[in-house]
């Protein structure tokens, strides 16, 4: 269809099924709780056990290819999901950046404004910057960034985060933060939280993990400045109810930090590790340095380029779950390229741009260009191609954004309940 056909004020006729796809979210964790005081421990023992990081002149994906990772990309037995601290001590390389990018929760790219805008989720502006758990414990605080790298080991007011005098805290004190580390002000801006003194917070609300993270952050002392036993300092980002005020003090609101698109959180969201369609990203030119993506050079390509992987059936798909079908490849490329199964390629959209039916992918116009970078461990997203897409057609604009708030279908009752959710369809496999 043609590219105008994507833009529509509030409620656009589906060209993904990411609303449905947050009803099941919501449903899944509502009926599949983890084991998540078992997880959390797991991840804190893996980022603070693993001797042997990714060595630190590897070159860095932009930090929104993020998003890429698929909590359920097949695996070997080495990146199974409860891995355990010996386990994780001997991964390197690729299989140490794909393990620790899939315990992040990562956001889809906003391609539709989501029901109950108002109501239902946060807003805040994303701080530009290194993407990076942090873990204190037994006295000392460590931060590893998604290739598994050390980017700091340095000691911090958190719970048991530094060897003080009163004791660095029992076996059992430990926290995990989600963070950005923005380099101009040295500062770990905190997004989101974990595990508090060795409490789990995996499975609660996006609600409460906020209200938890600005309450006890502050207690600690790890929002004062620098000193001799808190060498970073940690600082919350103001998160605001999505509603007309709330996000326009997110997009327009001047922020101690240089601002890298926004972030929009369900409030009824779990942390889960993965892409997940309850958290989305959105950017503009006036929010973002970095709103279409560049070559290797920097520059904009003329064309979309897109990053694919192939599979044992010449089939080109992204990294969700279930992947999504952008074509096959000329079995002459395969051969005279020497490529196999699990490449990730990477594609020009051509003039024939991308076409939907009934709200699905029907067929891409695509013109192979070689193998990705090789620091890339996973192939795009479906959200995140379609987001692109749009930007250089026809952009979800802030406009819009504001418009849908304003809009009768957002205004709704707010008494309706979450569980109004649990009898949503199963989601259909794009082909």
């Amino acid at each position: 269809m043609a590219p105008h056909d994507l833009r529509r004020p509030f409620k656009r006729a589906a060209i993904t099924d990411q609303q449905k796809r947050r009803e099941l979210s919501l449903l899944r964790q509502a009926q599949n709780r983890r084991e998540a005081q078992q997880q959390a421990r797991c991840l804190a023992s893996s980022i603070l056990s693993l001797q042997s990081p990714v060595p630190e002149s590897e070159p860095e994906q932009s930090d929104i290819e993020l998003e890429n990772a698929s909590e359920t990309e097949q695996e070997s037995g080495a990146l199974s999901k409860d891995l355990d601290v010996r386990r994780a001590s001997k991964l390197r390389g690729p299989e140490a950046r794909n393990w620790f990018a899939r315990q992040l929760m990562l956001p889809e790219w906003m391609i539709d404004v989501p029901d109950r805008l108002s109501q239902d989720w946060y807003v805040f502006a994303r701080p530009a910057g290194k993407r990076c758990f942090v873990v204190s414990s037994n006295g000392t605080t460590v931060s590893r960034q998604r290739n598994g790298s050390i980017l700091h080991h340095f000691p911090s007011a958190l719970p048991a985060g530094a060897k003080t005098r009163d004791g660095s805290g029992s076996a059992q004190s430990y926290c995990i933060l989600d963070c950005i580390f923005h380099e101009l002000d040295q500062t770990y801006y905190v997004i989101d939280i974990v595990c508090w003194n060795g409490y789990s917070l995996y499975d609660c609300t996006a609600e409460f993990r906020f209200y938890w993270l600005n309450s006890k952050l502050e207690e600690s002392g790890a929002c004062n400045p620098p000193s001799h036993y808190h060498k970073f300092r940690f600082t919350a980002v103001p998160v605001y109810n999505c509603d007309q005020s709330g996000l326009y003090a997110a997009y327009t609101g001047v922020m101690p930090y240089v601002k890298d698109g926004l972030l929009f959180y369900n409030k009824h969201a779990h942390y889960q590790t993965g892409n997940t369609p309850l958290v989305l990203v959105w950017k503009d030119e006036d929010c973002s340095q970095y709103v279409i993506d560049t070559d290797s050079k920097g520059e904009i390509p003329s064309q979309q380029q897109v990053v694919l992987e192939l599979q044992d059936d010449r089939k080109l798909v992204t990294s969700d779950e279930p992947p999504v079908l952008f074509g096959c490849l000329d079995g002459d490329i395969i051969e005279k390229s020497g490529l196999h199964s699990g490449n990730l390629l990477r594609f020009a959209i051509s003039d024939g741009g991308l076409s939907f039916v009934d709200g699905k992918l029907e067929k891409a116009d695509l013109n192979y260009l070689g193998k990705a970078n090789r620091a890339r461990a996973f192939a795009d997203t479906y959200s995140k191609v379609l987001f692109q897409f749009m930007v250089r057609h026809s952009p979800l604009k802030i406009d819009d954004l504001l418009a849908s708030i304003n809009s009768p279908d957002d205004q709704e009752n707010n008494s309706s309940d979450i569980e109004m959710l649990l009898n949503a369809p199963s989601r259909v496999t794009t082909v």
